[in-house]
């Protein structure tokens, strides 16, 4: 296990109507705040509607910014930095998911600083400090109400990057289940599959003796291959729901981290499919990662047999444990079938003609590794995405 750190600062708040209690929380940093949002439908489901009542009568004042959209866009960013700066707001509350809380979060980055935010994501400039950001949570997925990570898509370049750093931790998250109860199948099962995702990308790495860590690791990926199934069938079921949106706040706090180095590299080949294509980020998760884990389950065979007999049940054969990984790499990508996600570039009308082009941003030109566990250059990111046809 390696040395860590590990502080979480942000205060979850989950249950019933909790939205209800925005003001308070947000009354402790500011009087006149930024609301960030999507577009429309907090509106449409009275939530928006809520909060500013909560906010109203604390004394809050606000200033609308909405428009947020799934890979979220840097000029949407650049455009609430500056309307930050004209309205001298110091404090910003995300109302949706993660592509709404990542959009607040770079703006928070960008206020204080001089250049431009981007200078952040593609590793140019460290920051010296942001606005708070707090958040109510619409859809579980991503994890960026208590993580310190924020993705964000520059359209000019095609080029959709992570930044983390811990100034980005919401100071505090509301957490309601019943606000995803009319979540979309799709929309919920990509969630389910990003939640998974994060513990995988942890899970699967070259660490020895982190027993503690695997075990609680593995315990989150069953509940939710468990509650993933059963949320397509009851997606008004608050027990099922509340299992889904603390899972995924826990699965990105970083605690599934400590004593460890993850592996990351499904979700850098996402971004650039995700950066072009403009698809669905557990979507594109649920394509590559089972190709990853076809390219390089001989580098780690130990873990992966470890993953199909802990994680997803598969009997081992202790004569043939190539053929008990397969098995369980050959059961999880069953596992997002079965939740209506695509496996294939083929369910995404995706072709190949732009795989190089995407290996070769991915790895920085051929001169930077992409991956922990087995670090990939162009060349095998290329075959990833092969296996992916």
């Amino acid at each position: 296990m390696k040395d860590f750190i590990f502080e979480c600062k942000t205060k979850i708040v989950f249950g019933r109507r909790k939205e209800d209690e925005t003001g308070r929380l947000v009354k402790k940093y500011a009087d006149k705040i930024l609301i960030c949002c999507g577009q429309g439908s907090v509106k449409r489901s009275g939530l928006f509607e809520r909060v500013v009542k909560s906010l109203e009568t604390a004394g809050v004042s606000y200033v609308e910014f909405g428009g947020a959209q799934p890979n979220p866009r840097l000029r949407l960013v650049q455009e609430g930095i500056e309307l930050c700066r004209r309205e001298n707001i110091r404090f910003l509350l995300a109302i949706g998911g993660g592509s709404v809380i990542d959009t607040a979060k770079a703006i928070a980055l960008g206020v204080p600083y001089e250049g431009n935010v981007w200078d952040f994501y593609c590793g140019k400039q460290e920051p010296v400090t942001a606005l708070p950001v707090g958040c109510v949570l619409t859809l579980p997925a991503t994890g960026s109400e208590s993580s310190v990570f924020s993705v964000i898509t520059n359209e000019e370049t095609e080029r959709k990057i992570g930044y983390g750093n811990e100034l980005l931790r919401p100071v505090f998250a509301i957490l309601n289940p019943e606000l995803t109860y009319t979540l979309p199948p799709y929309q919920t099962a990509c969630g389910c599959v990003d939640i998974m995702m994060h513990t995988m990308e942890r899970y699967f790495d070259n660490e020895t003796n982190v027993e503690f860590i695997d075990r609680l690791s593995e315990g989150l990926l069953k509940t939710m291959i468990k509650r993933s199934l059963e949320v397509i069938e009851n997606p008004s079921d608050y027990e099922v729901r509340a299992d889904i949106m603390w899972a995924g706040a826990i699965s990105h706090n970083g605690l599934l981290e400590t004593g460890r180095v993850g592996d990351w590299a499904s979700h850098s080949i996402e971004h650039e499919l995700g950066a072009i294509y403009d698809i669905a980020h557990g979507a594109g998760l649920a394509v590559i990662f089972p190709a990853w884990c076809r390219y390089v389950y001989k580098h780690n065979i130990k873990r992966f047999v470890q993953f199909a007999v802990r994680v997803m049940g598969v009997e081992e054969d202790f004569e043939n444990p190539e053929k008990t990984a397969l098995e369980g790499i050959e059961k999880i990508e069953n596992l997002f079938c079965r939740l209506g996600m695509p496996t294939r570039m083929k369910d995404l009308n995706i072709d190949d003609s732009r795989f190089y082009e995407m290996a070769d941003k991915c790895s920085e030109h051929d001169t930077v590794k992409t991956g922990n566990l087995y670090p990939l250059n162009r060349n095998d990111i290329v075959e990833i995405l092969r296996l992916t046809m």
